[in-house]
């Protein structure tokens, strides 16, 4: 979206076309709908730009919710926007902490802002795009205490904030392609700047789960999150809003619980041993953490190989940490055998899980020929080095 196509969206025969459209469906006939707008006499531009909105609208549901439908969206910034749930809990901690005025830094469409000012907290938000700053503004409409600057974060004055909050832009664009970036180097603002914030004030820090750890500042808590198992944030914090004594954290959110494992730091990986009667295979935080032999410790459990996030035990446990397979059988790790094997039980529907092996589950499920009425799961995977294939039952 450029300025122009936003001029048009904002203004009052753009808002209420916006919201007069019908909740986008895949289904919908676009052309259609396009043709009946055109034939109403609104201008072309406007038309892909409502349209454009209403598709971000329902896409920004599963993070939004309800909210989404009064909101407005660029594809970059709903991508890496904080889902709500989450962006609720960063606001929590400045709240806790006894921080009135936040500044979040790189708002993006203003995610997070809008938890922190909903929880009353005054917010100066700040981003560099001057078409994502608008939206920014126009979503926290509803919240006075609450500004937007059109300004890099490394330009904002910081009198009188007590606390920081910065989603380091971690994508480009150019030609119309957005791109991640591959290298923490090159984010906006740095992490130089974001983490240097700390000798300030305190600070959060919202980076891509997968970031190399060597990043993570000494001292500072590292929290992994994933929401329905998905993980979706790695968040570093520093200061008054890091927690004492934390410095590994993986939280875990389903539905409307949450669950955390904590430690000091990264757990020392359990002993390794034969399979017992239960698999399990922990949460992508706990992965992320390396809290795996602090799970496997507190449950009676142990790894099933070196350096392969399975767990294995002899007796059933219940974690919000971890998923449970019952182990039914062993299956032939030759692929001639274990079609076989498989057609001998009349599995027609396959679910393939792995660790540690090297082979594409969606041509492996091809190469199979599956046939039959049954469902099953299977797991690849190594067990004290060697190569299985085991027949699990969700527990």
């Amino acid at each position: 979206m450029d300025r122009a196509d936003l001029v048009e969206l904002l203004s009052p025969e753009g808002l209420r076309l916006l919201d007069q459209l019908p909740e986008w469906d895949s289904k919908s006939d676009i052309v259609r709908t396009v043709a009946e707008l055109r034939r109403q006499g609104h201008p072309p531009g406007l038309v892909a730009a409502v349209l454009s909105q209403s598709k971000l609208r329902a896409k920004a549901h599963a993070k939004f919710g309800e909210f989404a439908s009064r909101m407005l969206f660029t594809e970059a910034g709903l991508e890496q926007a904080t889902r709500l749930k989450v962006a609720a809990l960063h606001a929590g901690r400045f709240a806790r902490a006894g921080i009135g005025h936040v500044a979040d830094l790189g708002c993006g469409i203003g995610g997070d802002a809008l938890a922190l000012a909903a929880v009353d907290l005054e917010v100066t938000a700040a981003e560099a795009d001057e078409v994502t700053a608008a939206i920014a503004a126009f979503n926290l409409t509803p919240f006075p205490k609450a500004r937007v600057l059109h300004a890099i974060a490394e330009d904002v004055p910081l009198g009188g904030i007590g606390g920081a909050w910065l989603d380091p832009a971690r994508r480009t664009t150019s030609g119309g392609t957005t791109r991640r970036l591959a290298d923490a180097a090159d984010y906006s603002p740095s992490l130089d700047f974001a983490f240097g914030l700390a000798d300030r004030l305190p600070v959060g820090v919202k980076l891509g789960p997968g970031t190399d750890r060597d990043v993570i500042p000494e001292g500072a808590e590292a929290q992994w999150v994933s929401v329905d198992g998905d993980v979706v944030e790695l968040a570093v914090w520093l200061g008054a809003v890091a927690r004492p004594g934390i410095g590994r954290a993986a939280l875990v959110i389903r539905d409307d619980r949450a669950a955390e494992l904590t430690a000091p730091a990264d757990s020392e990986d359990a002993p390794t041993g034969p399979l017992g009667d239960y698999l399990y295979e922990p949460d992508g935080a706990v992965i992320r953490a390396r809290l795996i032999g602090d799970l496997a410790r507190a449950n009676g459990a142990w790894m099933l190989s070196d350096g392969i996030a399975y767990l294995t035990a002899d007796t059933a446990f219940e974690t919000p940490f971890a998923r449970g397979f019952r182990v039914l059988d062993r299956l032939p790790a030759d692929e001639r055998q274990l079609r076989q094997a498989l057609a001998a039980r009349g599995i027609g529907t396959l679910e393939i899980k792995k660790r540690g092996v090297d082979v594409d589950p969606a041509g492996l499920r091809t190469r199979l020929k599956l046939r039959g009425d049954a469902s099953a799961t299977i797991v690849l995977t190594r067990e004290e080095g060697r190569h299985v294939v085991l027949l699990v039952e969700r527990v």
